[in-house]
């Protein structure tokens, strides 16, 4: 894996020792950088501390849950988080992503799904080599600058998730275009991404939150029923 001059970091947060171990030694052979925390409040220090790519985070963990883990990360990181849940729930699927999770597996899974989820992740980069000013889009008064990876409305910047970055990125560059659920996945997540396509839901839902968006009177992001999802509010 290269990012740079450096392996890229995983930090992977589960209580479980045995798969802990597993998924360990899973990301190492594939040349990672891996740290583990076997608890939430040890997860949430270290992630401080060594700065990660991505936190593969388990659900249920002693001290503090995962889903608190992931509230806390999102105060201070832009790492990618991969939720992990011991049940084919999708309330636990949903709560994580709300919370700011961008992607979540169901135990048990293969070692070559999390490597390839990991993969996909750490495909996204989080800044352009040579930023240029001229990379910025703007949907009325939302600026989206793809460059800097950061989005104001009305003047103020607005705290997003990278993937709800990815998301809105990914629209604003298609203007009036409408993009199916599959098409934003293959953007964003990319092509060989295979979990629930109504995860793209979730995630414009929190975006919309973010931005104040009104989904029965859109500024930004429409919903074209049937169809996907556009950015702009003309017909």
């Amino acid at each position: 894996m290269d990012r740079g001059e450096r392996a890229a970091r995983v930090l992977v947060v589960e209580d479980d020792p045995l798969l802990a171990r597993l998924v360990v030694k899973y990301l190492e052979r594939e040349d990672f950088a891996v740290e583990h925390a076997p608890d939430g409040v040890e997860a949430v220090a270290q992630a401080r501390n060594s700065a990660p790519d991505v936190v593969i985070l388990d659900i249920g963990l002693p001290r503090l849950d995962g889903l608190e883990v992931a509230r806390q990360l999102r105060r201070f990181s832009d790492c990618y988080i991969i939720m992990l849940t011991a049940r084919d729930d999708e309330v636990d699927k949903l709560v994580g992503l709300a919370v700011g999770a961008d992607d979540y597996l169901t135990k048990p899974f293969s070692h070559r799904e999390l490597v390839a989820r990991v993969r996909a992740m750490l495909r996204r980069p989080r800044r352009p080599d040579r930023p240029d000013d001229d990379d910025a889009l703007r949907v009325g008064p939302l600026r989206v600058d793809r460059a800097a990876r950061e989005i104001h409305l009305d003047g103020q910047p607005v705290t997003l998730t990278p993937t709800e970055f990815d998301l809105i990125a990914t629209l604003a560059a298609n203007p009036r275009a409408v993009l199916s659920r599959r098409q934003l996945i293959d953007a964003v997540w990319g092509t060989g991404w295979g979990g629930d396509e109504r995860m793209v839901d979730v995630h414009i839902r929190n975006l919309r939150r973010k931005l104040g968006d009104d989904a029965a009177s859109p500024r930004f992001v429409r919903t074209v029923r049937g169809a996907g999802y556009r950015i702009g509010t003309g017909q």
